[in-house]
């Protein structure tokens, strides 16, 4: 079979599933099939040719773990986000592009160390790290799986930053200039709602507090002043409709607070500046 027939194959199967971009999927996959040998510009000109057995084998393995709605990311195992690719795995959230707002703002401020509560594959921390040499970072998550991944990634792309297993805060000392953090905010009544790609492959803990998904913005308020140096920052991720349930949590912890919108206007980012700092 020629890499052009497989390829229409595949977009059949991925089309007859349910997959969104089934032909951009398929082409991914090919690519990732054919390995490092093959560069993206080169793709076009090997369809025409007989696909080698060992490329046709991996091809049609990940064309079925497609169809069954797994991520191209866990397929593939990476996902590009920032300025580099991280490793991706069934107990990581997929690093999304609309993150990335967080990330611009937070290299629009200015910081020493940085906090990241809730990590999953580091790629907030990391990209922050990687774009301020000699600054120092912590990443926290309950998962100690999650972990295993971002200090997979924080060494492979060569950035020094501490992980650490904890709850929020929990196991968190000290201070710091800058907290960030991508949290569970999806509410548990909004779960069916989601793709089977997100509710069926990312892990659950990464996706809702099991509530009205602001659990995790009450704990992070309520405990930033305690580990902000003065006038540090807290950014944090949020759904597109909670700008103003996740700002009053700030306020109400004693922070001047904005939101900073993605590119399509949609609510994206809460950054709360503490100007005071609390005790303990």
């Amino acid at each position: 079979m020629t890499g052009t027939a497989a390829l229409q194959d595949a977009v059949a199967r991925l089309r007859a599933a349910g997959v969104d971009d089934p032909a951009g999927d398929a082409r991914r996959l090919l690519l990732h099939a054919f390995g490092s040998d093959l560069q993206r510009h080169q793709l076009a000109e090997r369809l025409s040719q007989p696909l080698p057995g060992s490329v046709a084998a991996r091809f049609q393995a990940m064309v079925t773990a497609r169809a069954a709605r797994q991520p191209v990311s866990q397929i593939t195992g990476r996902r590009a986000f920032w300025t580099h690719d991280f490793a991706v795995t069934r107990d990581t959230l997929d690093p999304r592009p609309e993150t990335e707002v967080l990330v611009e703002a937070a290299l629009g401020l200015s910081w020493h160390n940085v906090l990241d509560l809730g990590t999953g594959t580091g790629a907030i921390l990391i990209s922050l790290l990687a774009a301020r040499p000699g600054s120092l970072g912590l990443g926290t998550d309950v998962s100690e799986a999650a972990l295993r991944v971002a200090r997979g990634n924080a060494t492979r792309i060569g950035v020094s930053a501490d992980f650490r297993l904890s709850d929020w805060f929990a196991n968190v000392a000290g201070r710091f200039d800058l907290i960030v953090s991508n949290p569970p905010y999806i509410a548990i009544s909004e779960m069916t709602g989601l793709s089977p790609e997100v509710r069926e492959w990312e892990p659950a803990g990464a996706l809702t507090d099991g509530g009205d998904g602001l659990s995790a913005y009450r704990a992070i308020a309520a405990g930033a002043g305690r580990h902000l140096n003065h006038g540090g920052h807290v950014l944090c991720e949020i759904g597109a409709a909670q700008g103003p349930a996740v700002s009053a949590l700030f306020r109400e912890a004693g922070a001047e607070v904005r939101v900073i919108t993605d590119l399509d206007g949609r609510d994206r980012v809460v950054a709360s500046r503490f100007r005071q700092e609390s005790a303990g």
